[in-house]
């Protein structure tokens, strides 16, 4: 084969495909310009002119679209799996992911992150496996289930936050005769993208000794004291090594958060808004190196400022019901149900909570987001009403 011949056969099979347009700052469309572009496409080259609008706007603009899930019947699906589909080797788990309606059918909540309905039959184990991507548990109803995470038993109860970093071996078992669901969330669209995953299998079965059932793990006993660190520690690598935020610490930062503005001290992101951030007692970093979490408490009647962020976010309403709006959607939300929040579009919430529906009367919702790799790369900017910063 000629050179000639093979440069036409490139250019016939090259996915560079460029077409000259008249358009103000576009060069003008002539014959010469045609060839031009026809010598990109076979040399697989592509001028930033004509991708500028596409590669650099004005601000970002996310493949995601704003989307609820609605918690009654995420459920509902995940007992349904339960009857029909075994936890075992080749599923490993039976977990069922969010699929935003505009990514294409994919298992991403958003662009960058994973979030999923975990459901374990009374019973039952999930056998130990690992991967690098960072992960977490969050219950919003139930109990009964213990993580086990490099033979350390943890117990999953409502209102427990459980992370767990990359390439930590971990199983799950049932130690009772109800089945539990719980929301998994997950790095696994960035690593996916960046190409930077590994995965491996573990034992099919845990030992006896990581059936037992603790109420308060290891890692709980050595790391679980507020403002204390243990001397004898060492550095245990990325992520938090505290693998339970129980439920009954978060909930009082919370009251004492409100309580204190009662009282008339700046304590609160905003007017009838309180907020913690879950953190690695270690370093005071995020527990997870891609992963923000955060639980939020909005008073009834309180409506919180119009934010927008770069990155995204998944929130799952924990306890309450009110009115979100995301971008230029509006919804309902009450206790389980799960939203998308994409990269700058803007988020208001409103608290419509009362005593009927929320054990705090106010609206509780958990959130986690891509923040600490924004914030890494330089990248983190957040709007709030007009102001940047």
């Amino acid at each position: 084969m000629t050179q000639s011949s093979l440069a036409h056969d490139t250019a016939q099979g090259s996915p560079v495909r460029l077409r000259a347009v008249s358009a103000a700052g576009q060069p003008e469309v002539t014959p010469a310009l045609q060839e031009l572009y026809r010598g990109f496409e076979r040399e697989l080259l592509v001028p930033l002119w004509t991708e500028i609008g596409d590669l650099m706007p004005a601000h970002p603009r996310s493949r995601a679209v704003p989307h609820v899930w609605r918690w009654e019947r995420l459920r509902e699906l995940a007992a349904q799996a339960g009857e029909l589909v075994p936890v075992g080797r080749g599923g490993e788990r039976r977990a069922i992911a969010l699929a935003n309606p505009s990514l294409g059918g994919r298992p991403f909540a958003t662009p960058t992150l994973w979030a999923a309905v975990q459901y374990l039959m009374p019973g039952e184990d999930a056998p130990e496996h690992r991967h690098t991507q960072h992960a977490f548990r969050f219950v919003v109803e139930g109990e009964g289930v213990w993580t086990v995470v490099g033979g350390d038993p943890v117990a999953m109860r409502r209102g427990d936050f459980l992370p767990q970093a990359g390439w930590n071996w971990h199983a799950h078992h049932n130690a009772t005769a109800a089945p539990m669901a719980w929301i998994d969330g997950l790095d696994i669209p960035f690593q996916y993208v960046t190409e930077a995953q590994f995965f491996e299998f573990g034992r099919d079965e845990i030992g006896d000794a990581e059936r037992a059932t603790p109420d308060r793990s290891r890692s709980e006993r050595l790391w679980g004291h507020p403002g204390l660190r243990p001397v004898s520690a060492t550095a245990t690598g990325p992520g938090s090594p505290l693998l339970a935020y129980r439920w009954e610490h978060t909930d009082r930062a919370l009251n004492d958060q409100l309580a204190l503005e009662a009282e008339g001290f700046g304590a609160m992101v905003e007017p009838g808004h309180a907020a913690v951030r879950f953190s690695d007692p270690a370093t005071g970093a995020d527990v997870l190196p891609t992963l923000r979490a955060e639980m939020h408490r909005i008073a009834r009647d309180a409506e919180t400022a119009c934010v927008q962020e770069t990155g995204s976010s998944v929130y799952q309403v924990f306890d309450g019901s009110g009115r979100v709006t995301v971008g230029d959607r509006s919804w309902t939300v009450t206790r389980g149900d799960l939203f998308a929040v994409p990269s700058w579009q803007s988020l208001s919430v409103r608290s419509e909570a009362g005593a009927t529906d929320s054990d705090s009367g106010a609206l509780d919702l958990f959130r986690f987001s891509d923040s600490p790799v924004f914030e890494a790369l330089g990248l983190g900017r957040t709007q709030v009403e007009g102001t940047t910063r």
